[in-house]
């Protein structure tokens, strides 16, 4: 398979040198170009013909959403992952209706973005090989787990489903990352106990763990699926 063209487009020369520092480190990726603005992002595209763009939602001169539909409305043969702070709902729900592949929230980690890129190449490679689709296919491009789920798995000593299983609801009704402690608090259970769990299910690959630092203090670790 051909390598996979990447295009970047951020307005923060820093988030933009990392963001291009993490492509590179991929075999299958090469990054094609980065863009500043909208304007540019549009004019790149027609000259490089990227495979993948990793989009921010803020720009200078439009949004990632308005650029998203641009890009759509054009019919260019390409994907979409947002990489962005934007955490509205009502943005989120848009963008997705005008068709992503993945959307990672700033800050992210670097596995998050690696198991983003792993999965797209994994899809594209799927996709070129041009044979009929099992559900099978169709569950593993949507990332959709069954007999493999955690929730399925021999649980390690002192942990329990139904524990688990409270802990996951509660977050799924969550639209922001939470510490160990609005955890506990809103779920009912021990602080320690509630630790316990997301430790495990963050090393699963269940939630995600951000570190998010403040004015004064020590950085805290927040939990979201």
């Amino acid at each position: 398979m051909d390598p996979i063209r990447v295009l970047i487009v951020e307005d923060d020369p820093m988030v933009m040198e990392i963001n291009a520092q993490f492509v590179s480190r991929f075999s299958g990726f090469v990054l094609a170009g980065k863009a500043f603005s909208g304007k540019e992002a549009i004019t790149l595209i027609n000259q490089v013909n990227p495979n993948l763009v990793l989009l921010d939602y803020f720009l200078p001169d439009t949004n990632g959403l308005s650029l998203l539909q641009t890009i759509r409305n054009k019919h260019y043969p390409l994907d979409v992952i947002l990489l962005t702070a934007n955490r509205d709902p009502n943005h989120i729900q848009e963008i997705f209706r005008s068709g992503v592949v993945d959307y990672i929230v700033k800050p992210f980690r670097f596995d998050r973005f690696q198991s983003a890129l792993e999965q797209y190449r994994s899809t594209l490679k799927r996709f070129k090989e041009n044979r009929p689709f099992e559900q099978a296919d169709l569950d593993g491009l949507k990332g959709a787990k069954h007999k493999s789920s955690v929730l399925e798995e021999h649980l390690p000593k002192g942990l329990n489903d139904r524990t688990l299983q409270q802990i996951l609801q509660f977050l799924k009704g969550q639209a922001e990352p939470l510490s160990s402690e609005d955890v506990a608090i809103g779920t009912g259970l021990a602080r320690v106990t509630v630790r316990r769990y997301l430790d495990y299910l963050e090393k699963k690959g269940e939630i995600v763990m951000e570190i998010q630092y403040g004015s004064v203090g020590r950085p805290m670790n927040k939990y979201r699926l």
